[in-house]
């Protein structure tokens, strides 16, 4: 199944957090937040102007991008938990290899 996000919006895959802390310690996953890192899977064609025109998003397929905690709609999508949002919602883009969690 194809899923082309419409106007602004984006289709985002979650990236699992490590399950053990840098000092070897297991996390339980009753412990575990919810990541705020993600993959996008698709972008809508963008929003428009005052004008009419389409805006072109900032985003690519492909990108590693940081989102708010409350960030998007979590939807099932060929049996995988996705998130709908729109690109406002996004923090920024992740450049390079590194995690944020090796960042901060």
């Amino acid at each position: 199944m194809t899923f082309r996000p419409l106007q602004d919006r984006i289709l985002v895959r979650r990236i699992e957090a490590d399950e053990k802390t840098p000092g070897g310690i297991i996390i339980p996953d009753t412990a575990k937040e919810k990541p705020q890192e993600g993959e996008v899977v698709a972008v809508g064609p963008g929003a428009r102007d005052d004008s009419g025109s389409v805006m072109a998003p900032d985003v690519k397929v492909g990108d590693r991008v940081l989102f708010g905690k409350w960030s998007g709609t979590e939807v099932r999508l060929g049996g995988e938990d996705l998130l709908i949002m729109k690109e406002a919602d996004v923090l920024g883009v992740l450049e390079g290899s590194q995690r944020a969690s090796q960042a901060a």
